[in-house]
């Protein structure tokens, strides 16, 4: 088989058909011999019926259908499972990305063997300033802290040869951010833009909240870094909290004068905030650490149509 696209879907409804006449109508005449792998994150909507009519219709359809919902990530696993093509490309369901961008990626790929994948960028985001210059502003820290290298604004959506698909799906770690697992599997790979298209209809899953868990799921999954904050924080903290305790107490004693308590008391309150904080850090990466001890699925399907 020459392509297989995974589609992650939650709550998609209003999408999964439309996305599915836009793509057979982008690949007529131009790709015979492909599959679509729809994955239903466990959606409240009618999403699952809708995508199992169209695999009773069809003969380029399969659908993975959770028992609830475990996330993008495990959707992207669980679609990379079920293909069988030599090339294979993550996109969404809500066709803010275009199928006619695979039809480029499949033409670099044929033209160019020495390149594994093809991974799309925003030419220009169409988005908030605010919410630009927070995920400008991850990708420039994680870059300074991570050993793996992440492409300035590059997303989820590529076509990749089957041993990078391979790669990808060896990597069986519990807690999945797929931008750092593409990265970290290295394989040649090539980026180019695209323009975000609006969504064909419904509203974005992935609210401010969302985002920033995800990001720090990034750094989490990538990095060792924010674990020494802790050490030299510590270090300089309690240097700076003893001189500063010696000195309230000693105005205080001199001159009787509260304020100086009450600066004594506010620093021990703050000391003990950055401490919970540097605990609560810590205990992120134990916690990882425990749940892939587990040795828990990364999904549970309840019904594949193949």
């Amino acid at each position: 088989m020459k392509l297989s696209l995974v589609v992650p879907c939650f709550n998609e409804e209003e999408n999964v058909i439309e996305f599915f006449k836009e793509t057979t109508k982008a690949f007529k005449d131009k790709v015979d011999d492909y599959e679509i792998v729809f994955v239903d994150d466990g959606s409240k909507d009618k999403t699952f019926l809708l995508l199992k009519a169209l695999y009773e219709k069809t003969n380029c359809v399969k659908v993975v259908s959770f028992s609830r919902n475990f996330g993008k990530e495990s959707a992207i696993y669980a679609g990379l499972e079920q293909t069988q093509g030599d090339y294979t490309c993550v996109i969404d369901a809500d066709l803010q990305q275009r199928p006619e961008v695979v039809l480029e990626m499949m033409q670099i790929l044929d033209e160019d063997k020495s390149i594994d994948c093809v991974a799309a960028y925003q030419d220009e985001r169409k988005e908030s300033k605010i919410m630009t210059l927070c995920k400008d502003s991850f990708y420039k820290i994680i870059n300074k802290i991570s050993d793996v290298e992440f492409y300035q604004g590059a997303s989820d959506f590529r076509l990749m040869r089957r041993p990078m698909v391979e790669a990808v799906l060896n990597m069986k770690e519990y807690h999945r951010f797929s931008k750092g697992l593409f990265s970290f599997v290295g394989f040649n790979t090539k980026f180019i833009p695209y323009e975000v298209q609006e969504r064909a209809a419904g509203t974005s899953k992935w609210s401010f909240a969302k985002l920033f868990i995800y990001a720090i799921e990034g750094i989490v999954g990538f990095t060792t870094a924010p674990l020494k904050i802790p050490t030299f924080a510590g270090i300089g903290l309690m240097a700076v909290s003893f001189l500063y305790l010696i000195i309230a107490l000693i105005v205080g004693a001199v001159t009787y004068n509260i304020s100086a308590m009450i600066a004594v008391i506010f620093l021990l309150l703050f000391l003990s905030g950055m401490n919970a904080t540097f605990i609560g850090i810590i205990g992120e990466y134990l916690a990882r650490t425990y749940m892939q001890g587990k040795g828990r699925p990364i999904y549970i399907a309840k019904e594949i149509l193949k």
